[in-house]
């Protein structure tokens, strides 16, 4: 099994109380289908500072990325197809599955 950061981009919060509840619903019961798969559940992000050789700026937004997490799966083909249903996608929202390898 191979390790995949899927990361969030766009994507909206609802604005009721109700939406968002089902919205959270989604999100449980996707994190339920995918079981052990899932490695790391995430986070949202919010304050980010970058660092380079010329110093530190705050507050940088990485186009629109809102947050990760982390599964296993057998190839990226089957990395994709966990998340062919992913919630993130129904409120506008992109996943981006990225492989990750042992150094």
């Amino acid at each position: 099994m191979k390790n995949f950061v899927l990361l969030y981009t766009g994507g909206t919060i609802p604005e009721s109380e109700a939406d968002q509840a089902a919205v959270m619903a989604a999100w449980g019961a996707w994190y339920g289908q995918m079981g052990e798969a899932v490695v790391d559940g995430g986070n949202p992000f919010s304050m980010s500072k970058s660092i380079t050789a010329d110093g530190v700026t705050d507050n940088v937004i990485t186009p629109n990325v809102t947050g990760y997490t982390v599964i296993s799966a057998e190839s990226l083909d089957a990395a994709v197809a966990a998340c062919e249903n992913h919630p993130h996608m129904s409120y506008g929202g992109q996943v981006t599955v990225h492989e990750t390898f042992q150094m």
